[in-house]
This record gives C-alpha cells, structure tokens and sequence, in this order.
C-alpha cells in the first residue's frame, strides 16, 4: 500500500526536485525549500483524492487461452463497448477526392479532413455532426489544427493557407511557398512547414512573422514535432533524421536510420522514444537519450503514430497494426491488426486524443476504429477539455497567449531551463581590445586637470613632465600583464621541449644562433 501511493506521489510531482546544496545564498535556498515541501505536500493530497478524482481506468484487449488480440474484429470489438463508443466507429466513404489526412485539435472533441482534390472539412465528433466543409479546388497535402478548432491551416498546391471555422480564407502564406507537410507547435504559436525543395519555414501565428527560413538541403517526405522538447524532425531521401530549431540554421542533430529514404516518423508522448520507418522495409524504435536503436521490426509503413498510453500504430497499403509494449524493456509486440477491401489505400493514422480511437485516412474517405487502451482515460479540464464552453475558450486563448514560450527555449534538454550555468573561463583578450583599453586609460589621464601648484613649481616643462609621468603609469599594468602572458609562454615551451622523448628530440627545432 505504501509503495502505491509513494508511485503516485512520484507521478504528482512533475518532476525531480532542485538540487538545493549546491546554493550559497541561504535565503534562496531557504524558500526554495519551503516551496519544495509544498509540492510534495501538494502531490501527496492529489494521491490520497486520486480515486475520486480520476475514476476512469485504461483497459486492453485480453484473449483467452490460445486466442490472440490480434485475431479479434471490430465488429466482434462494436458487440460488446458501449453505444457511446460504438459511435465512435465508421467509415466514410468519399472516393472521388481521395486520398485523405486528417488531424485532431488537443482534446479530440474535432478533427479536420483534407481531401488531396481539394476537400476541407471540419468535423465535431462529440455530436457526430459537420461543422463546415469547402472545396478549394486545387491540390491540398496536408492539414493542421493551429491553437484551438476556430483556426486551420491547410497546405495547397502553391501555398499555405489559414482558414477559420466557418471556411472563410483568412491569410495565405506566399513565403513558405509549396508545401508538402505541415505541423504547429501549441506552445510557442509556431507553424513550421517543409516545402518541395527542402525549405524550413517557421512562422509565428500571433505576429505574422517569419520566425526562422533554413535549408535543409535535402527532400523530406516526413515532419514530426517531438512533444516533449518542440524540437521539430524531419525524415530526408537519404536515410537521414535531422532534428531543428529556430535559433540554429544548423541541424542539433544528423543520424542515419535506414538505407533508404524516410517514409515516416513518429514520437512517444514522453519525447524519449521515436519511431522510423523506411523503404528499406525496416521500422526501427529509438532511444532518443542514447541515439540508440530499442528494436527493428520488419514492415513498411507510409504513417506511423504514437497513442496516449503507448500504443505504436502503422498502416502500409489496406492493412495496419497495432503494436503494444508489454514490458519495460520498450519491447514492442503485435496487439491489433485491421485490414480494408481491396483498393484501400492508407496515407495517415492518427490517434484521437482521451478516446480509444485510430483515425485512418485513405483512397476511399477517412475511416474511424476502435483501440481498446490508447487514449488517456481522465482529461486535465485545464489542459484539455472536450466539453468547453465558447467562455472557457476564450479564457484559454488568452492565458495560452501570455505563457506563450519564446523560440529559445526549443531545445535537446529542456530541463536545462532554469539550471544555473558554470562559469566560463576568462578568455584571453585580443590585441585589439587590449589597445583599446590602453587608449581608453591613457585618454582618462589626458583628460584630468593637473592642480595648479604655487610660483616655480607650476612651469610648463613640470607639467608636461608629470602628464607623462601619469600616463606611463596608467599604461604599466597593461605592459605587466603583457610581459606575464609571454613569461608564461616562454615556460610552457621550455617545459615542451624538456618533456620530449629522447627518441624524437632530434626532430625539435633547433634555435639559429
């Protein structure tokens, strides 16, 4: 019992604490503990209510006997789930302006559709009803929700566009030019964007402003953003995964994760696991702390996602599976397969967020099935909430705007952020700064009056004697730190020449007398 809720209290707490020994100061260190103890006290009290604030528990699929979970339909699934979850499962069929990708909002309460002939749609799943739905007439690639369901942005055959809800064309984004995926980072209201020739765009939402134009240099067919860093990844034609951020023109990271181009990529909501997948027929599980590869699996994929709780699905053709890690070795196994009629093409999964529901858009429309155990079951009403109202929407617009993150705080290692950093070594000062110190001195000298003294002592041969008096002295310091730097130098080179071996000392350079 005591361990149950000392693993509660570890996940309440968000977090280790600050390492207070190493403060000198006693009065920070004294609040910084008095707030310590209150988070621990804090994160005890959410423990003890835990099962009255969060009564909802995660399940999966249990097979009985020889019986494998991979084995069991959706309709044998729809038979025995709740009719509010059986809703959740259908199949929209739309042949004609195929195929179809797809994204949900943060809470999973909407999803937008985008047909690649042009169809954009907004669709609110909770009442199963279509919000608004337009036809651009021209080729769409990719769609993506921005900060909330009243704003996305879609990438058409030239350029970017952002729509609202209601359809209207609100800007388009002629410098990102033609767009093949597109992806919003909720935290810092930033839209990046991979275009045809290999241009990273970043672009602030709230501003209107270009943020950051690299080039990558290379194709990429896969964008991603690592939640739990901002750290935007890019899968390359050449096998290639390349990690980014807005303040460097200069990839933070390069591996090699297949002998092929990258079809597909994918992060766990910890931001410490990644999924690859290639045209080497290879999907490979990574350990982001280690750059290491977890497990290689055979098998293509054309989309790749991570659920809530773990779940890795990957659809390739008219077929998908679900994998489920079964230990914590990060080993992940077969959990789930599905497979469409004869002509189904897949091109995106995604999983709904808090529901257990994989969205998959394809040739023939935007199908919906059931994943027992890959949404979160309790929803954080002050991260995302499903059933907001138009007022508490707003509130969070605006809350969500005044903690909105600058783009330096993108990086590796977030946890860096507030940490104290060591003190760097003074570096040696160039000749030119060290001139100009000299000038500045001597200037100082020059500049203060000499006191008027009495009769004979105040000629103008004794001041100029004394003026030059004082600016040798201000410039003796300078010429001693000059001749201390290159006494040491001459040292450290007799102590160079004493240490070489006896073996390559007629090698050394012999002085010309």
């Amino acid at each position: 019992m005591a361990d149950d809720l000392e693993a509660k209290v570890k996940k309440y707490l968000r977090g280790e604490g600050a390492n207070l020994e190493v403060l000198n100061d006693k009065k920070l260190k004294t609040q910084l503990a008095i707030r310590e103890d209150l988070y621990g006290k804090s994160a005890k009290a959410a423990a003890d209510v835990e099962k009255w604030l969060m009564p909802s528990e995660g399940g999966y699929l249990e097979a009985e006997g020889i019986e494998k979970t991979w084995n069991i339909t959706q309709e044998s699934i729809a038979r025995e789930v709740d009719i509010l979850s059986s809703k959740n499962q259908h199949d929209i069929i739309l042949p004609d302006l195929g195929p179809y990708t797809l994204d949900f909002t943060s809470s999973g309460r909407y999803m937008a559709i985008a047909g690649r002939k042009g169809h954009l749609a907004v669709v609110d799943l909770k009442n199963m009803s279509l919000v608004k739905e337009i036809q651009v007439r021209e080729t769409v690639r990719d769609v993506v929700f921005l900060h909330n369901e009243l704003f996305y942005a879609a990438a058409q055959k030239k350029y970017p566009y952002i729509y609202n809800q209601d359809g209207t064309e609100l800007h388009c984004l002629k410098e990102h030019g033609p767009v093949r995926k597109l992806q919003f980072l909720k935290n810092h209201f930033l839209l990046a964007s991979i275009n045809k020739i290999g241009h990273l765009h970043y672009q602030d939402v709230t501003a209107g402003q270009i943020v950051a134009n690299f080039r990558t240099a290379c194709r990429s067919d896969a964008m991603r953003v690592n939640p739990f860093n901002g750290v935007v990844s890019l899968g390359h034609s050449v096998g290639t995964v390349t990690m980014w951020k807005p303040t460097s023109s200069a990839p933070l990271v390069k591996m090699l994760c297949h002998h092929g181009p990258i079809s597909a990529l994918a992060f766990h909501s910890n931001g410490h696991l990644m999924a690859t997948a290639g045209r080497d027929r290879k999907i490979k599980i990574w350990d982001l702390r280690k750059y290491d590869t977890l497990q290689t699996l055979p098998g293509h994929a054309i989309s790749l996602d991570f659920s809530q709780k773990g779940l890795l699905a990957y659809g390739n053709g008219s077929s998908l599976r679900i994998l489920r890690n079964n230990s914590d070795s990060q080993s992940y196994e077969r959990y789930m397969s599905h497979s469409f009629l004869k002509g189904y093409q897949i091109n995106k999964v995604l999983f709904r967020p808090y529901e257990d529901v994989l969205g998959i858009g394809h040739s023939m429309g935007w199908s919906s099935i059931l994943a027992p155990g890959s949404g979160e079951p309790n929803f954080d009403s002050w991260v995302a909430n499903p059933f907001e109202t138009s007022k508490q929407r707003r509130e969070k617009e605006v809350k969500s705007l005044l903690d909105k993150l600058p783009p330096d705080t993108i990086m590796l290692n977030p946890s860096k952020i507030g940490s104290f950093k060591p003190p760097r070594k003074k570096e040696k000062p160039t000749k030119d700064e060290r001139e100009a110190e000299i000038e500045a001195a001597v200037t100082a000298v020059k500049s203060t009056e000499v006191k008027k003294k009495t009769k004979g002592r105040n000629k103008p041969s004794r001041r100029a004697k004394k003026r030059q008096e004082s600016i040798a002295m201000a410039k003796r310091p300078f010429l001693e730190q000059q001749m201390e730097e290159y006494n040491s130098g001459q040292k450290r080179k007799i102590s160079e020449e004493v240490q070489l071996p006896p073996s390559l000392q007629r090698f050394a350079k012999r002085k010309v007398v």
